[in-house]
């Protein structure tokens, strides 16, 4: 059974008109409008040029190094975050407003500044970063240091995507399964993870995306060496330096594009998924009404 569909909505107004007119202008003037212009560039010359130029080895190097980036800080901060948010939400201790707020600290600095606190804190003439180069664990100027820069700039999203949902349906489901016996992983796994999977997904989504178009703090931490700490962001930015456009547009478009794909289908799962559940519970009780709650998004 399909969701009801909502009920016809009276004839808009004028000023209506004029709000829906502006904001779907100002949507295309900050958005729409440059990410077509960019494609436009990119494919101008030809797609076999465009094609040529993604397959040239510095961008393929630059192109595997944000791969293993995004995907290491991509598994870090989702299972740190969903811990982090379960901490914050379900216990109550000292300090726990304090983290609260310093949480969001990568969303208030510049990722240059964020680059610079790590190699204060990381880099070779610091202690740590010193005593873990003896041992063979340099951190700044080398992945490490990268992967790092991703995980300071990222922490805050799988967070607040997951914080919210956990806050919202409380923990009475939780305590009962305690009750009836159920240790803390089945009930993490049977009712806290089911709860909360959309909030992981669109978190780690927005991980994803943010890892893929990092540049400030890579650019401080990574020495920026060409075919060793040079990611696709970082290629962008020497492209430009050395007048070849092109190969900017080529590679913008790639991760403008990997991006946007990502959130799209993952809206599409999201929906498709919730009709199908939508229809199930109703098949089975049409009088129930479902509720679904969407994680909050802050940046």
């Amino acid at each position: 059974m399909k969701p009801p569909k909502p009920a016809t909505s009276p004839e808009m107004t004028w000023p209506q008109r004029f709000l829906i007119a502006a904001v779907l202008a100002w949507f295309g003037l900050l958005i729409l409008g440059p990410a077509v212009a960019l494609v436009r560039r990119a494919m101008e010359p030809g797609i076999g040029r465009f094609f040529a130029k993604l397959a040239e080895p510095d961008a393929i190097e630059s192109l595997w190094l944000t791969a293993k980036i995004t995907a290491a800080v991509t598994v870090c901060n989702t299972i740190f975050g969903i811990g982090m948010a379960i901490v914050l939400v379900r216990q109550r201790f000292w300090g726990r407003r304090l983290m609260d707020g310093v949480l969001d600290l990568p969303f208030a600095v510049s990722p240059v500044i964020a680059g610079l606190m790590l190699i204060i804190l990381y880099g070779p003439r610091s202690t740590i970063g010193s005593r873990l180069s003896d041992m063979g664990l340099p951190i700044v100027y080398h992945l490490p240091g990268m992967i790092l820069a991703g995980l300071f700039v990222t922490l805050p999203l799988v967070v607040r995507s997951v914080a919210p949902i956990l806050e919202e349906v409380g923990s009475d489901q939780e305590e009962v399964a305690s009750t009836l016996g159920a240790d803390w992983w089945t009930t993490f796994r049977k009712i806290t993870l089911p709860t909360i999977r959309w909030g992981i997904a669109y978190g780690s989504a927005l991980v994803v995306a943010r890892s893929l178009g990092e540049f400030g703090a890579l650019l401080v931490v990574s020495g920026n060496i060409i075919g060793r700490t040079q990611t696709a962001t970082l290629y962008v930015h020497d492209q430009v330096e050395s007048f070849e456009p092109h190969g900017a547009y080529v590679m913008s478009t790639v991760l403008a594009g990997l991006s946007f794909g990502m959130l799209i289908a993952l809206e599409a799962v999201r929906n498709r998924t919730h009709r199908q559940e939508y229809g199930a519970e109703e098949s089975q009780d049409p009088s129930v009404e479902r509720k679904t709650i969407r994680p909050t998004r802050r940046h």
